[in-house]
């Protein structure tokens, strides 16, 4: 099992949570009533939907994590899980990413407002 599959399978039981197709159509899915949370784009890559305010206010936080991936302007970040250590990392951040879009103004709200990292190509870079 993939730590992908695992995190997948840990964040499906979650009550707020439900299965879903990405709105950019690749990989998998999770998301909330309030919008989309996270899209599993391979055995590596997640990109996590923590809404604009969030990661402007947990930026400086966020980019201390080799694992974690900033994009300018985006509501998203990447996740690249390479240890069970950045499974529990992307957890969290799910826990804050629900709390941030059940806060949302409009703009985050809903479904994901430009697309996640995946779609803009500028996720980690694939080997």
């Amino acid at each position: 099992m993939t730590l992908a599959t695992r995190a997948f399978a840990q964040l499906a039981t979650w009550p707020d949570l439900m299965e879903a197709t990405p709105s950019c159509g690749n990989g998998r899915a999770v998301s909330s009533a309030q919008g989309e949370i996270a899209h599993f784009h391979s055995d590596r890559d997640v990109d996590l939907h923590l809404t604009c305010r969030a990661v402007r206010r947990l930026a400086a936080d966020l980019r201390r994590f080799a694992a974690v991936r900033v994009v300018p302007g985006s509501s998203w970040v990447t996740i690249r899980l390479d240890a069970s250590a950045d499974v529990d990392l992307l957890l969290s951040l799910t826990s804050v990413a629900l709390k941030a879009l059940q806060s949302a103004p409009g703009e985050d709200r809903g479904t994901a407002p430009v697309g996640c990292n995946d779609v803009r190509g500028v996720g980690f870079i694939r080997a």
